[in-house]
């Protein structure tokens, strides 16, 4: 399974929280890792996205064609995050479009069991975890500035 961790792109500030809208520059860091995504993942990736404006938008860089899921938006587990995606799967490619804290604490309980807390995600970044045949595998990190 291939497990493609998306933090949504960079947010206008504002309230109420699940209405906020991606910035000019936002839209730019999502086109931009879109694209890379689109020459990278499997035909059949499925995509889901928490239910917040900013996620929405993220996720339509990449594909009009994704699902919206309650128990990924702002405050989910790790283990909300990992079985909405249905991590450890087989043969499937799932891009979560989610969170800080929510998507570095998953990065963080993937790459070892020890590390308690969560890893620093930039807004509009990419994890690509695999699980192959054991222990998660972290094949790539991109960032926006990077591209």
């Amino acid at each position: 399974m291939e497990l493609i961790l998306w933090r949504h792109a960079e947010a206008e500030d504002g309230f109420p929280d699940d209405a906020r809208k991606l910035t000019p520059k936002g839209e730019m860091q999502a086109e931009k890792m879109a694209a890379w995504l689109r020459g990278r993942l499997p035909e059949n990736a499925r995509i889901i996205a928490s239910p917040t404006k900013r996620t929405r938008q993220t996720a339509e860089a990449l594909a009009s064609d994704y699902s919206v899921v309650k128990r990924i938006g702002p405050g989910a587990s790790v283990e909300d995050v990992l079985n909405s995606a249905g991590w450890p799967g087989e043969g499937e490619a799932v891009v979560v479009v989610g969170h800080q804290p929510n998507i570095g604490e998953v990065c963080a309980a993937l790459l070892s069991r020890n590390l308690t807390g969560g890893l620093v995600v930039k807004k509009g970044s990419v994890w690509w975890f695999s699980n192959g045949k054991g222990p998660a595998l972290l094949k790539a990190v991109m960032t926006p500035a990077l591209l």
